[in-house]
């Protein structure tokens, strides 16, 4: 958890860490699943069939790497503002152009910035990626409230709307 800052509505550098007490519980949990019992023959009808599902829990306890993830995360720049009381997380890549023009990605639901990863790089520098520097951007992805490492609503009343006004 990172400290209040001083002046909540100023845009502050973010690192993604999750402390590793938290994957451990994450490890944990996953490992002490309890299955429920599965009919014969139904296949997806009532939802995930049960070898499908014990292969997703082995996955994310034994397989995943969320350093490699968060490593990856981290490799653009993130910020965080309050905004109507709530901590917004966003990614601010600027261009090496000082002349591109800013760009804001918004992600769906049930979506999050992590989408944006692979576009980035081509947005703000196209010419390292076999495009013309005059079409880059600084581009900005912010976490829609609720989502990836923005804070959430704390009362009644948030919806779409405000989510893409940028208000509560």
């Amino acid at each position: 958890m990172e400290p209040p800052a001083a002046d909540p509505t100023a845009v502050r550098p973010f690192e993604i860490h999750v402390p590793d007490a938290v994957l451990d519980d994450l490890r944990l949990r996953l490992a002490r699943t309890r299955l429920p019992d599965e009919i014969d023959g139904a296949g997806w009808d009532y939802g995930l069939p049960r070898g499908y599902l014990t292969e997703l829990i082995t996955y994310w306890r034994d397989e995943y790497d969320w350093r490699a993830q968060e490593a990856a995360l981290n490799a653009f720049d993130h910020f965080k503002t309050q905004i109507d009381g709530i901590d917004v997380h966003f990614i601010h890549q600027r261009s090496p152009d000082p002349d591109a023009l800013p760009l804001l990605i918004t992600h769906g639901w049930p979506g999050t910035v992590v989408e944006f990863m692979e576009i980035i790089g081509p947005l703000t520098d196209p010419a390292a990626h076999g495009g013309r520097a005059e079409d880059a951007f600084h581009v900005i992805a912010p976490s829609i409230p609720g989502y990836g490492f923005s804070g959430h609503p704390r009362e009644r009343g948030f919806g779409p709307e405000s989510a893409a006004a940028g208000n509560a």
